[in-house]
């Protein structure tokens, strides 16, 4: 028998019928970088055409995503004083919580994700809480654990409909989950940045939050770039832990590591 794989290739509609993978504007997330203070809309130089936007600026952008249907926003946060514990991260008055909330109440449609991280709300510009070991400088990961949780609570607190951790600490996810449960929000979903890999692509991210470290580099926490064996184990590391989602950033970079954890796991896999 001679196999006829175009049969169902003949037409738009049977392409449509038989369609495997389907992307669509329903699959897609916008980052929006939000600032406090005064109206603004200030350029990001490194990202052409984005901006560090006002509180006020990110509500006419959500307006706007929902008029494109675009369902839903990323959101990253820069605080208005940093210091060596992050505290604006948690802070009710925080500038992500403030924006959640305006978010929210404007364009409540809107799926609203916030950004579960510490460095660009630190002085030092890393993920967690920096101690002095014999070693040199380190990141006390469980330290970083508690003050995760607390950011994640108010985030959720301030009506994020998910979070996003993205710091790579270990069982950081069972961390938030627990202290999501705990606080009365079972129902917000976490999504994971599971196998975030140590890359130069961030630089315009952290030009846009002014979050370089000051010392040091982040691939003590963040993956090995040449490690896709670790980042299917780390995805499911947080899908037992509690992860509804999974993201793989760079994502364009790392193709095959998308589908190894899809075939894997099976699982939602957000590719940033």
């Amino acid at each position: 028998m001679i196999a006829r794989p175009r049969r169902l290739r003949s037409s738009e509609t049977m392409r449509r019928l038989v369609r495997e993978t389907r992307l669509s504007v329903d699959q897609l997330v916008m980052p929006l970088f939000v600032r406090p203070g005064k109206p603004s809309r200030i350029p990001i130089p490194s990202m052409p055409g984005q901006f560090m936007l006002s509180i006020d600026q990110a509500v006419a952008e959500c307006r706007q995503l929902q008029k494109l249907r675009i369902p839903a926003a990323l959101l990253f946060g820069t605080p208005s004083k940093k210091d060596e514990t992050g505290s604006q991260a948690f802070a009710n008055d925080g500038t992500l919580q403030q924006a959640v909330r305006a978010i929210k109440a404007a364009v409540p449609e809107l799926l609203v994700i916030t950004d579960v991280c510490l460095c660009a709300f630190m002085s030092h510009g890393h993920c967690g809480v920096v101690r002095t070991t014999k070693r040199g400088v380190d990141i006390d990961n469980d330290a970083t654990l508690k003050l995760l949780s607390k950011t994640a609570v108010s985030h959720a607190q301030a009506g994020a409909d998910l979070v996003a951790p993205s710091a790579m600490m270990d069982g950081q996810v069972a961390a938030i989950r627990a202290a999501l449960d705990d606080a009365g929000h079972s129902r917000v979903p976490l999504l994971s940045y599971a196998a975030k890999f140590a890359s130069s692509f961030y630089g315009p991210f952290r030009d846009a939050l002014d979050s370089s470290p000051a010392f040091g580099d982040l691939a003590g926490y963040q993956m090995d770039p040449a490690n896709a064996e670790e980042a299917v184990r780390e995805a499911a590391l947080d899908v037992e832990e509690g992860a509804d989602i999974v993201m793989v950033k760079p994502a364009l970079a790392y193709l095959d590591v998308i589908r190894r954890i899809k075939d894997r796991l099976g699982v939602p896999v957000a590719a940033y």
